[in-house]
């Protein structure tokens, strides 16, 4: 099970230096990422619709530095958003249960409640409807429940439980490495970056020197 995020090609993005990345492909999350690969997600981030939205009510408008700018949404708005969330691959199989639309990387401890209580988890709708199921202590993982033939990844609750503890602690490690990139890449920004990715992630903040 890998944290990912959802990627697509940066067009003219020069704020920061960025990876090269597949068009709606996946970044996973960790911490052996390199500088350019966390700046690309933290560019993803920053940029997601549901973050990069015009202000309104009480969120101060967007000021006119470039860069200011364009953290605007990811410094101000209350819930963030970051396209992707826990990919589970069966290696056995080549079974790959990918995120879907409706259930992002920041509702990624919604996977704990499912296994705590039980109900159906799901990640998408049509054309492709990712759910999660459990029976006693089995949980199935269907791929694309709109498809009656659609491949599934079947696992115990405690495997799940393992597997959720490795997201997390790849989560927090991403977490870590994008605080220290932060201090290098936007020190005057680092402190208020790192917690607004801590607040998308739903992790602690770690750490950080005074911004300037």
């Amino acid at each position: 099970m890998q944290p990912v995020l959802e990627m697509f090609a940066p067009d003219g993005f020069d704020l920061w230096p960025v990876a090269e990345v597949e068009s709606f492909g996946y970044l996973p999350l960790g911490g052996g990422l390199s500088p350019a690969e966390v700046g690309t997600a933290v560019m993803h981030i920053a940029i997601a619709g549901c973050n990069d939205i015009d202000p309104d009510g009480d969120r101060p408008t967007r000021p006119a530095d470039a860069l200011d700018r364009f953290l605007h949404g990811l410094l101000t708005c209350d819930n963030l958003f970051a396209a992707g969330g826990l990919r589970v691959t069966d290696h056995s199989t080549g079974v790959t249960f990918l995120p879907g639309c409706c259930d992002g990387l920041e509702d990624w401890r919604d996977w704990h409640q499912f296994v705590d209580g039980g109900s159906l988890l799901g990640f998408g709708h049509d054309p492709v409807s990712p759910v999660a199921e459990r029976f006693g202590d089995t949980v199935r993982l269907t791929v694309n429940a709109d498809q009656s033939d659609s491949p599934v990844i079947e696992l115990s609750v405690t495997e799940l439980r393992h597997l959720l503890a490795g997201a997390e602690r790849d989560l927090a490690d991403f977490l870590a490495l994008a605080a220290d990139w932060a201090s290098k890449h936007l020190p005057r920004h680092c402190t208020s970056v790192t917690a607004a990715l801590a607040r998308v992630l739903d992790l602690p903040a770690p750490a950080t020197a005074p911004e300037p």
